[in-house]
């Protein structure tokens, strides 16, 4: 069982702990309320090219310090940004803990913006926008992700484009920071062998002078949000790149427990349904998978899957019949126990590590607002029934809820009238 506490200081800010005394590591990370649903459509970027600006240096430190300080000491230190959220964290030895986090809340409250780094790393931005356009995998994902919620947030790449990327100066970069770095809109997250007093004795002193402010709101998602249905690609690739989208519903669902079982049944693993059938029956790919993705209000389940171009239709037709079979048919118990062991299996596992129960807690608690233990969830997920698995994958495996990318060779009229064919295919 997780040994988990929470205090919160006088300026907002929330101070999490897992306690882990087995072990001699701590992972710490501090999350920020703030992400790319957050931006206007001249702002798209923005999150994401303040998580590289915050390795650029401090008043205190310079980009080499900053990495030095913490792999000097034998640790890692990296960022993420999310549709609804920012991370910056790193994982020490418990005897470096305060030094990494002086490093992290220094970068939170004191980055420099240098005029000369807002310039370099716009460059170095558009450099990751180019690389991930040359990976046809990524690309399909980020055009589905424009088809699920057209002209929203959510729809938008996190990278940001070209145009908003140039947009994009030092006084808007610090004035969107100003807005949504806001310390009751922050999560300071330590798992490991730390002490929760300790932990709030240091962030006080670190944080406990920065500006409080409120969590920002972000646009929500309506049936008002237009759906797209296709858009396919031309482009010099030896495979089909393929992603299949269904718009669903978000973290504060119930049935997301039966959503995780759908998506272990479809394709998490090598023992699901489009894994077998697609790869090892058929020979048709070699990278085929599904993901369920949640948010706030909304959420989506995705297959994607790099497929031999000689051979798209059947195979195609086969991952459709797969998800109009699982909408048909309820589930066997058997299968639903081999996907309740899988899922509880890697929440036991995945939290043996101190960067795991560091990841569980800041997630928790920047998205609730409170902590769901893994027990409540392994009970959550053990409850679902076969009729429960059905009736999600009714009501999300539908063709008005579908959305299709694909990036190939030869993009035909011929094609576009197959995949649309096939998709209708769903609701038989």
């Amino acid at each position: 069982m997780m040994q988990v506490r929470c205090s919160r200081l006088s300026n907002g800010l929330r101070v999490v702990t897992a306690a882990m005394p087995h072990v001699e590591s701590v992972s710490l990370g501090i999350w920020i309320g703030a992400g790319g649903r957050h931006e206007a459509g001249s702002q798209s970027g923005a999150s994401h090219f303040i998580e590289h600006l915050l390795f650029k240096g401090t008043k205190r430190r310079s980009a080499r310090d900053i990495s030095r300080a913490i792999e000097g000491r034998g640790g890692d230190i990296n960022a993420f940004t999310q549709e609804e959220s920012t991370c910056y964290f790193a994982r020490v030895s418990a005897e470096h803990c305060w030094e990494a986090m002086d490093v992290l809340a220094d970068m939170y409250a004191h980055a420099r913006f240098a005029p000369g780094d807002v310039k370099k790393e716009r460059d170095v931005v558009l450099e990751e926008i180019l690389m991930y356009r040359d990976q046809p995998h990524h690309q399909v994902e980020e055009m589905l992700g424009q088809l699920l919620w057209r002209n929203h947030p959510l729809g938008r790449p996190l990278t940001g484009d070209e145009g908003t990327l140039k947009g994009l100066g030092r006084r808007e970069l610090l004035a969107f920071k100003k807005r949504h770095y806001t310390t009751r809109g922050t999560v300071l997250a330590f798992a490991g062998k730390v002490d929760h007093e300790s932990c709030v004795e240091c962030a006080q002193a670190l944080l406990g002078g920065e500006r409080g402010g409120a969590a920002r709101r972000f646009l929500p998602v309506t049936p008002a949000v237009a759906q797209g249905r296709m858009q396919l690609v031309s482009k010099d690739v030896e495979q089909a790149h393929a992603a299949i989208g269904f718009r669903g519903f978000g973290r504060h669902d119930s049935r997301r427990y039966a959503l995780k079982l759908l998506n272990v049944i479809l394709g998490e693993n090598m023992s699901s349904r489009l894994f077998q059938v697609v790869r090892e029956e058929h020979g048709l790919a070699y990278s085929i998978q599904s993901a369920a993705h949640v948010f706030h209000d909304t959420g989506a389940l995705v297959v994607s899957a790099g497929l031999d171009r000689d051979r798209l239709v059947p195979a195609v037709r086969l991952i459709v019949r797969e998800l109009a079979r699982v909408r048909r048919s309820p589930v066997g118990r058997a299968e639903l126990r081999r996907a309740k062991d899988y899922a509880v299996g890697q929440i036991r596992m995945g939290l043996e590590s101190t960067s795991n129960q560091m990841m569980w807690i800041g997630e928790h608690f920047m998205a609730y607002g409170r902590l769901i233990t893994p027990e409540d969830t392994i009970a959550a997920l053990q409850a679902v029934t076969p009729a429960d698995v059905q009736q999600v994958a009714r009501a999300l495996l539908r063709p008005d809820r579908s959305s299709v990318a694909m990036v190939m060779a030869d993009v035909s009229a011929s094609v576009e009238k197959e995949l649309a064919r096939w998709m209708r295919g769903l609701g038989a």
